[in-house]
């Protein structure tokens, strides 16, 4: 069984709350947080999976309240190349040696943080489904990849409600096909039921109550904040990997 300290534990419920409230203020972010503050306190061996269920409960919940505004021939088209892309990963995954996977993880949320902003991008349906099938299968060894599937799924337009329910249906699925990949490969979710349900429920509150400040809080507090915090723990994860 998963076996974490009270403080631990306290932690990663706080921090899914906090997260799940960015994303639903700030619109994206939160998932590269969350596995930022995981990464320093889970085992590398149980931080991918665990976190994508994580975010599958957050993502999966989002999508169900907003449902009627999801764009699903978007959607399914995503989803054709995300699951072209866990059937590759499920024959890479138990490949990449741990110490790999945590410089990856750092490498890849200081690349999200301070690198070049993927731009707002028009996809064929061919390039849609082949958007699915990388960014599923670099979910399998970095976790949050949020942020390029945003990339694409903002050029729906300015409706805010319909791109948000279209991003987290299609996240939801990715997350989904990620579970999948773990389980089959012999990751043991079972062992971590307990923080996992006890963050997903955070999470929801913290949607909850993300929603209800989303034109309260000044964006530019939310983007100083995100950037320091995420990138100490990335230099914290580099340090304990070279260490």
């Amino acid at each position: 069984m998963a076996i974490l300290s009270t403080p631990d534990l306290l932690i990663l419920i706080l921090t899914s709350a906090a997260t799940s409230f960015l994303t639903a203020a700030a619109g994206i972010g939160g998932g590269v947080m969350l596995l930022a503050v995981m990464a320093t306190i889970l085992p590398v061996s149980a931080l991918i999976p665990v976190h994508g269920l994580v975010q599958l409960g957050s993502n999966g919940n989002r999508a169900f309240m907003t449902r009627q505004h999801i764009h699903w021939p978007l959607v399914a088209t995503f989803c054709t190349g995300a699951a072209i892309g866990a059937l590759i990963a499920s024959q890479l995954v138990v490949q990449l040696p741990l110490d790999s996977i945590r410089l990856a993880v750092a490498g890849f949320i200081l690349w999200m943080v301070w690198g070049p902003k993927p731009g707002k991008v028009m996809l064929s349906r061919n390039r849609t489904i082949l958007a699915g099938g990388l960014t599923t299968l670099v979910s399998m060894f970095v976790g949050a990849t949020g942020p390029l599937v945003a990339a694409f799924i903002h050029r729906m337009g300015s409706d805010k409600l319909a791109t948000t329910a279209t991003f987290s249906a299609c996240m939801s699925f990715q997350h989904l096909l990620k579970a999948a990949v773990f389980g089959f490969v012999g990751f043991s979710f079972l062992d971590w039921w307990q923080p996992v349900v006890l963050m997903i429920l955070a999470g929801v509150a913290g949607t909850w109550l993300g929603l209800r400040l989303l034109n309260r809080i000044p964006g530019h507090l939310f983007a100083l904040l995100f950037k320091t915090i995420v990138t100490l723990l990335a230099l914290r994860l580099i340090w304990q990997t070279l260490m």
